[in-house]
């Protein structure tokens, strides 16, 4: 115990490796729930009850446990940087809460829908069901350029902009899964809504980087710099890709460049952020990560675990992998 305390494992720059992780993390919980999201703002284009439930279907088998991520974001950012937890939860602690009614909103919408076949009963909990799916990453983005920024009140321009620029991804991602699941009038409608969805967001995320130019000079250098403007020509080709592989109807590959762009665009705020990690404070990575003992022996359990959690995650996508099928129901 005396080396684990006094020494990073093997000599590892942990603090970093745990900034590193902890938007990986985030990067998950948004590619993966994000394509609930998207799937949950698209419900409001369809009017055909059977073409609603095939949307609950797509999403049944994983929107509770793509919830996970958002646990272990959570957790990860309190077990390693407990006194950024503790400022972002008390600075923005109104958005948290909007955030966790958002969720709840979204995850109690399906099941109150099929409890009852009364028509103003369901129009009612499907249009619940839209908000919660369009909230959720709106406020999901407005927490991430905030505490990028570390602007003092809820509301901002960057904030905003990078709200919709995450709804706008999120629907993307949803229509590109959306490809995989269903098929016929549904997904070549759902594909079309992806390639405005994915247009829309390149171009939101171009303004709020503007406005972060803009408002925040501190950010200046870094949204600048060399690995910054190379993520945000990648995500121009990504883009670009999704179009393509969209319109070829080739929707894996699009769903894995709509993957690419969440993970980019976590990527740049990471980067964007680093070394400190939280800017209203200006604390660094390095200044706010727990002491040695506690994070050598986190790190052994999460190289434990994150194996485990990445596997089952494996096998669920591709035991509910292909299209939904007749008849499928989201119960």
């Amino acid at each position: 115990m005396t080396d684990l305390a006094s020494s990073t494992l093997f000599g590892l720059p942990l603090p970093e490796i745990w900034f590193g992780l902890v938007f990986f993390i985030l990067a998950m919980f948004l590619f993966l729930d994000g394509f609930d999201f998207g799937i949950g703002i698209l419900f409001a284009t369809r009017e055909d009850d059977h073409e609603k439930e095939t949307l609950f279907a797509a999403i049944g088998p994983f929107w509770d446990g793509n919830e996970v991520w958002l646990v272990v974001f959570g957790g990860a950012l309190f077990a390693a940087f407990p006194e950024v937890y503790a400022n972002l939860f008390s600075r923005y602690y109104l958005l948290m809460f909007a955030i966790l009614a958002a969720l709840g909103l979204r995850g109690l919408s399906p099941e109150m829908y099929e409890e009852r076949e009364d028509e103003q009963w369901r129009r009612y909990w499907g249009w619940a069901f839209v908000v919660g799916s369009a909230l959720t990453p709106f406020l999901l983005g407005m927490f991430a350029i905030n505490w990028l920024t570390g602007v003092p009140g809820i509301v901002s321009v960057p904030g905003v902009l990078g709200g919709l620029a995450v709804v706008a991804l999120t629907v993307a991602d949803g229509a590109a899964f959306l490809g995989l699941k269903t098929r016929g009038s549904l997904r070549d409608d759902a594909s079309a809504y992806g390639i405005r969805a994915v247009v829309a967001y390149l171009g939101l995320v171009a303004l709020t980087l503007v406005a972060i130019y803009v408002t925040t000079p501190a950010l200046q250098s870094a949204l600048l710099s060399l690995p910054v403007i190379a993520l945000v020509l990648l995500s121009a080709v990504l883009v670009a890709g999704y179009v393509v592989a969209t319109r070829r109807g080739e929707y894996l590959a699009a769903f894995a460049s709509a993957a690419g762009l969440v993970f980019g665009l976590v990527t740049v705020i990471a980067v964007t952020m680093f070394p400190v990690v939280d800017r209203a404070t200006g604390l660094t990575v390095t200044e706010g990560i727990v002491s040695t003992l506690p994070l050598n022996i986190m790190t052994i359990m999460m190289a434990l675990l994150l194996p485990i959690v990445l596997s089952y995650f494996g096998v669920l996508y591709s035991v509910f992998s292909g299209p939904i099928e007749s008849g499928e129901t989201y119960g």
